[in-house]
C-alpha cells in the first residue's frame, strides 16, 4: 500500500530535515509537512499545512484530507522554554499527543512516531549509563509531559493496539536548522559563535557532561525504528538512544583543534544548569541495539569536523562572504 505521511511541527529542528529524508523514501507528494505557522523557506516538493495540533476540528480536516498512514508528532514545547510557560507546555505536550492518538485510531493509522527525550530523568535517577527501566522523577514540566506521554503511549497501545514507537532522544546537534529552546543547545550556538566570533560565552558548566546524538544519526536511527518489524520491538514507552557523552569543556577542546584561537567562558546561575543536573550524563541504549541494531556512526571528533566543514559554507551563502 502506498504510504501517506503527516508530520506535525515539520518545521522544528528534527522535523525540517525527517521532512527531506522521508520525502527521499517516499516522495514529495506523499509527506505532508504541517506546522502552526508557514515554513521559512517553504519545499516546493511536497504539500504543507497551517495546522495547530490542539485544534481538533483542524486536526480532524487534515487527517480527512490526507488520510494519512504514518504520522509523526513533533509538536513540542521544549525544557527551557517549558519553564517559562509551563501550563501551555503542559497543553501541547499532553493534549496536543492525546489528540493525534485519537484521531490516528478513528482513520487506522497503521503507524505512529512520537519523541520522548531523556528529561523524563530526573534527580534521582543513575547519572551514569542510564538503563531503560529505572527511577524516573523528572522535575521540569517539560520532562513531567514526556513522562506522561510516555505512558498515554504504551496504554494507546496496550489497549487498543495502536502502533505508536518512541525514542528518548538525547540533545540533538545539526548545522541546519535553528535550536528550539532546549537545554542542550549550548551545542549547536557554541559553533555559531566560534565561526562566527571566535568566542562562546556557555550558560552550562564546563564540566556538566549530557548525551548527545548528531543529527544524521537521529534521523537514521528514527527511520530504522520506524521500519522495523512490529513483533520485533518489545518497548512500547520509549526507547533509550544516545551518541556520544561529553561536557562543554570537551566540546571546545574538539573545536580549538580546527579553530586554535577559540576561547570559551561559562555563565554562573543560569536557570538551565539547574535542568541539566538532573539529566543523565550517559545513556545506555543495549535495548535498542538488540531490538532493531541500533549503531550510532558520529564520535565528538566527526561531529565537531562535520559541523564546522557545512556551517562555514552555509554561513558564506548567507553573509556572501568568506570566514
Amino acid at each position: 500500500m502506498e504510504e501517506r505521511i503527516i508530520i506535525i511541527g515539520s518545521n522544528g529542528q528534527i522535523g525540517t530535515e525527517l521532512a527531506i529524508a522521508l520525502r527521499a523514501k517516499f516522495g514529495g507528494k506523499q509527506v505532508i509537512t504541517s506546522d502552526i505557522r508557514e515554513p521559512q523557506v517553504p519545499d516546493p516538493s511536497g504539500p504543507f499545512e497551517t495546522i495547530d495540533v490542539l485544534d481538533k476540528k483542524s486536526l480532524h480536516l487534515l487527517f480527512t484530507k490526507y488520510r494519512p498512514t504514518q504520522v509523526y508528532l513533533l509538536a513540542a514545547m521544549l525544557s527551557a522554554t517549558g519553564e517559562k510557560y509551563p501550563r501551555q507546555a503542559w497543553d501541547l505536550n499532553v493534549n496536543g499527543l492525546l489528540n493525534v492518538l485519537d484521531l490516528s485510531l478513528e482513520y487506522g493509522v497503521s503507524k505512529v512516531f512520537w519523541p520522548s527525550s531523556i528529561a523524563v530523568f530526573g534527580p534521582h535517577s543513575p547519572k551514569m549509563n542510564t538503563p531503560q527501566y529505572t527511577v524516573m522523577d523528572p522535575n521540569t514540566v517539560y520532562g513531567i509531559s514526556k513522562l506522561a506521554g510516555e505512558r498515554i503511549c504504551e496504554y494507546y497501545h496496550g489497549r487498543y493496539g495502536l502502533d505508536i514507537r518512541s525514542i528518548r532522544y538525547p540533545g540533538i546537534i545539526s548545522w541546519k536548522a535553528a535550536p528550539g529552546g532546549g537545554t542542550t543547545d549550548y551545542a549547536i550556538h557554541i559553533f555559531h559563535e566560534a565561526l562566527k566570533n571566535g568566542t562562546y560565552s556557555c550558560f552550562l558548566s564546563a564540566d556538566t557532561a549530557l548525551p548527545m546524538l548528531y543529527m544524521d544519526d537521529a534521523i537514521r536511527g528514527t527511520l530504522t525504528l520506524m521500519d522495523a518489524p512490529a513483533d520485533a520491538l518489545h518497548i512500547r514507552s520509549s526507547y533509550n538512544l544516545t551518541g556520544v557523552s561529553f561536557t562543554p569543556a570537551m566540546l571546545a577542546d574538539e573545536i580549538r583543534n580546527i579553530i586554535p584561537e577559540f576561547t570559551i567562558t561559562y555563565a554562573e546561575n543560569d536557570p538551565r544548569q539547574a535542568i541539566a543536573d538532573t539529566w543523565p550524563n550517559s545513556i545506555d541504549d543495549t535495548e535498542a541495539r538488540e531490538d532493531w541494531d541500533w549503531q550510532p556512526r558520529f564520535a565528538l571528533t566527526d561531529i565537531a569536523v562535520d559541523m564546522i566543514t557545512n556551517l562555514k559554507e552555509k554561513i558564506h551563502s548567507e553573509d556572501g562572504k568568506s570566514i
